[in-house]
């Protein structure tokens, strides 16, 4: 049997990210994959990265990735600041060095937005300021013509497993560490999990594949109190409630 667990937008929060490996651990996978936005944002960039670079996970990079270690750091939007400041040189090295995508076994796709796109929504389209799930053609069109039996995105730290074809499914683990968030991109929108947990899924493969989504507990009073100190009310909302403040 092939077990394969995969994390996604950590963001920093070591406490959910220690959280989920202690879950994960008790499952007995075969495989962990980390689909990228690991560190940015205003908790704990530092401890993150450094346990990340321990493991002997499959990890690849995400758009906020790219984005603190490729571009001017006069330009970074906060999140990134405060990641970019607190990380040394080797941890820096460390996330711009993974690659954008990755292939398990000749039929595991992972990517973190699209195949073209870390800032495309895979499976979500925003409307009326909020995302809905993308109907299956969308779905074909964003995928650019990438082909393989199962894929797995992230970016938007919605939970989903979606079967757009007989032999085609495509799963997002949702977020370790935010699980709410709004952005100005591509035009206003937020985006609610509805509740603090931090997720994950677990890809198991007998005779078909199986999804099991995982949405665990831990201190989120905590990791929403470390978001307040640093000047971020919006982090702290989501991360208490998994709504965006009001």
């Amino acid at each position: 049997m092939k077990s394969i667990a995969v994390l996604s937008d950590i963001h920093g929060n070591i406490l959910a990210l220690d959280a989920v490996a202690e879950d994960l651990a008790k499952r007995k996978v075969d495989t962990v994959v980390n689909l990228g936005d690991h560190v940015s944002g205003p908790l704990w960039p530092k401890k993150t990265v450094q346990f990340l670079m321990k493991q002997r996970w499959v990890q690849i990079s995400g758009n906020h990735d790219r984005q603190l270690t490729k571009n001017d750091p006069a330009k970074h939007g906060l999140s990134d600041a405060y990641a970019f400041k607190l990380l040394d040189n080797p941890e820096k090295s460390w996330l711009e060095k993974l690659p954008p995508s990755g292939l398990l076994d000749d039929e595991i796709f992972l990517f973190h937005g699209t195949p073209a796109s870390d800032t495309e929504y895979m499976l979500e389209t925003i409307s009326h300021g909020r995302t809905v799930l993308a109907s299956r053609n969308e779905i074909r069109q964003r995928l650019g013509g990438a082909m393989s039996r199962i894929m797995l995105c992230g970016h938007t730290h919605v939970q989903r497993a979606v079967q757009v074809d007989e032999d085609l499914l495509i799963v997002n683990p949702g977020s370790v560490g935010l699980p709410a968030y709004k952005d100005e991109l591509p035009e206003p929108h937020v985006i609610e999990s509805g509740s603090p947990h931090a997720r994950y899924a677990i890809l198991r493969y007998e005779t078909t594949w199986t999804v099991e989504l995982i949405a665990i507990q831990y201190d989120w009073k905590r990791a929403g109190d470390q978001a307040a100190r640093n000047g971020r009310e919006d982090w702290a909302s989501a991360l208490r409630t998994g709504f965006i403040l009001q």
